[in-house]
């Protein structure tokens, strides 16, 4: 359990209007999100982002034991100045995987959702890592199954170019 951040340092203290807007935004586009127990939005939100949000068409119909990724996202009390640590819980990196670049997984077993850190500038919309972060669950399974040998640098959001091997993995063609 991670300690708890006194109100007195939360980050949402000095800017209640990003606490409000990234509630707002969460809320309408992962519902399965739900704010952490020990201290509601402005700490982070744990939950299941769904298998396939992204604006394009799925490549494939997906089993139904196949599920989106379970993630704690923790806002540090920096927050917006720094970006939020986005942990995959289910599945979870292996502790090797985090060692290697390839799997776009820190040390901290937090996700690599940027290639550098300097591209945060406090201004994006959060629910843009965490669109990264459902499309890092398809990509990690490819790459476990040796379909690449790593992960995208731009991530599968606006890149259809995996699509045809999601599909292939998951034995299903085009819906």
């Amino acid at each position: 359990m991670r300690p708890r951040v006194p109100d007195s340092e939360a980050w949402w203290r000095y800017d209640l209007a990003r606490l409000e807007a990234d509630t707002a935004e969460i809320t309408a586009t992962f519902p399965d999100l739900q704010p952490l127990q020990d201290g509601g939005a402005g700490a982070g939100w744990i939950g299941a982002l769904p298998l396939w949000p992204f604006e394009r068409a799925a490549p494939a119909v997906f089993p139904s034991e196949v599920v989106g990724l379970t993630v704690a996202v923790l806002m540090l009390p920096s927050y917006p100045m720094t970006m939020p640590r986005v942990i995959p819980l289910d599945p979870e990196p292996e502790f090797v995987e985090r060692t290697q670049h390839r799997w776009h997984v820190n040390g901290d077993g937090s996700l690599c959702m940027l290639q550098e850190q300097r591209n945060w500038t406090g201004r994006e919309a959060i629910c843009e890592l965490l669109l990264k972060a459902a499309g890092w669950r398809l990509e990690y399974e490819l790459v476990r199954a040796g379909t690449y040998p790593a992960m995208s640098l731009a991530g599968i959001v606006t890149d259809n170019s995996r699509d045809a091997a999601i599909a292939a993995h998951y034995g299903a063609g085009r819906p």
